[in-house]
């Protein structure tokens, strides 16, 4: 992720939990769920799943006792509803690590209509940004289960007073969709940790004048809209009355994501939209769509451009390790970009050549081989924007060596040297020494280690983790394993301690 002009993101969020008290649904607020009684029984403690996995990064986010293998989305989109945007419902399959008679998904502002596990009622509570359900029978560990939850409204965007807004934005046409790291229980239930990675579906029902883009590959063909005249409603009834909105022209799409995805990448972006579908000289499938209101940028030039990357991180990086690339720019008033699974999207600011290659790396180092807890995020960003340093000196554009030397040269630079990229702390953890300490970590390496053992590690790194999540530990165990050589002093000084590294 990088912003549009910085080239550090300025935002996250973590949804704050408080569980003084569990307020069950109200009817106006989509309902209660089943009684405690019969049926029902109070949980032993034992039996409970944890309300979060425990990251200071992310307080709240994610839960315990269970792992998510799939999410089936539902999802009818109706951009500037005045009465609601969303109409939801997720099937979740999971299986159970310990024994539960309750457990919670993230979950927050949306009305909960009616929750099921396993096709039975279910009882359901809200505690801030949590659902909490009550299965009618207890789940052994080791069950696989389902759950089934429908869900309406408006979702809002997450604002957070260090980090920016993000999540749910509404653009002029339309939505736009990017939730790291805290914003995707804001549009659909989720165990909202990237520790828990899924496969997804989007079923995605839009106005026949709109254009839905998710991540992964379509069951069918996507039409552009972009540019054209928004598509009449069917005249009103001759007592003026308004046309219901079931009645109304729409269109309906299915997105699969067959590799597992942290649920903060998902996306769905509703718009007028320009799209281009073709294969990468490498053979991927390349999906690439663009509002054609955000002047400056060419759809097919931008295309061609996410094609020849992905080509060119094949090279460096190994087998392109997802069914599809590409790449949204979308009209939305957002100044950063975010690498969402297949497909990474870009706000108003447009698509620079630059944040393209870093956002395209992200599909190796973030989206493929993610973190296990925030504190790691140097291995997406430190990667990313050591690949768009690579690319600007393929280019011609900045050689490496002179923008490691630049950054290095500036040895008052507090917030470089200040903040150790390996745990940044929560306010700091899409600050600069992330991703330009990261990436020069990555050279002092590849210095270190010479040009084919570090480019053994990165493909080893990128092979080994495949489609799971990692830590920085384990990323030191690679690099020694591969390179022969005992890191952990190099590593330390560069990740872990403050002050500019000597003699690296």
């Amino acid at each position: 992720m990088t912003a549009g002009s910085s080239r550090i993101a300025p935002r996250a969020a973590a949804g704050l939990l408080v569980f003084a008290s569990l307020t069950a649904c109200q009817p106006g607020a989509g309902g209660d769920g089943p009684p405690t009684s019969p049926g029902f029984s109070q949980p032993a403690a034992g039996d409970v799943g944890a309300p979060g996995v425990g990251d200071a990064y992310t307080p709240g986010d994610g839960n315990g006792g269970y792992d998510v293998q799939h999410y089936d989305l539902k999802l009818r989109i109706t951009p500037g509803d005045p009465a609601k945007e969303l109409d939801g419902v997720a099937d979740i399959s999971a299986t159970a690590t310990q024994d539960l008679a309750r457990f919670n998904l993230d979950l927050s502002g949306l009305n909960v209509g009616d929750v099921k596990v396993d096709g039975a009622a279910a009882r359901f509570e809200r505690a801030e940004n949590e659902l909490v359900i009550t299965p009618a029978k207890r789940l052994a560990k080791n069950a696989k289960f389902t759950v089934r939850v429908a869900y309406s409204g408006t979702p809002q965007p997450v604002s957070d007073p260090l980090l920016g807004r993000y999540g749910w934005i509404r653009t002029p046409d339309g939505v736009f969709v990017a939730c790291q790291p805290s914003g995707a229980h804001t549009w659909y239930p989720a165990n909202s940790h990237p520790s828990d990675k899924a496969t997804f579906a989007f079923t995605v029902t839009v106005p026949d004048n709109l254009t839905a883009i998710a991540n992964g590959e379509p069951d069918k063909p996507v039409a552009s809209t972009g540019g054209a005249s928004p598509v009449p409603s069917p005249a009103p009834s001759r007592t003026g009355s308004a046309v219901p909105i079931g009645h109304r022209l729409e269109t309906t799409n299915t997105w699969r994501v067959r590799e597992p995805m942290a649920p903060y990448l998902a996306t769905v972006n509703v718009g007028r939209f320009e799209v281009r579908q073709s294969r990468t000289p490498g053979g991927i499938l390349n999906i690439t769509a663009v509002d054609p209101e955000v002047r400056g940028v060419d759809i097919d030039a931008f295309h061609a451009k996410n094609a020849e990357i992905t080509d060119a991180w094949v090279k460096l990086f190994g087998p392109y390790p997802f069914g599809s690339t590409g790449g949204l720019v979308d009209n939305a008033d957002v100044g950063f970009a975010l690498e969402t699974q297949t497909r990474s999207v870009y706000g108003s600011f447009g698509a620079p050549e630059s944040i393209v290659a870093h956002e395209i790396a992200h599909m190796w180092f973030g989206d493929s081989v993610s973190i296990t807890s925030w504190k790691d995020i140097w291995l997406n960003e430190g990667f990313a924007s050591y690949a768009d340093w690579m690319w600007d000196d393929r280019r011609g554009v900045a050689p490496l060596q002179a923008k490691f030397d630049q950054l290095y040269a500036q040895a008052g630079n507090r917030q470089l040297w200040d903040v150790p990229p390996g745990n940044p702390g929560r306010g700091q953890m899409f600050d600069r020494a992330v991703y330009d300490r990261g990436a020069m970590t990555l050279h002092a390496l590849r210095t270190k280690v010479g040009d084919d053992k570090f480019f053994d590690i990165l493909r080893a790194w990128a092979k080994d983790y495949r489609h799971r999540n990692a830590t920085t530990p384990q990323f030191i165990a690679v690099a020694e394993r591969v390179s022969g050589q005992q890191l952990d002093s190099f590593f330390d000084k560069w990740l872990y301690q403050r002050g500019r590294p000597a003699n690296y």
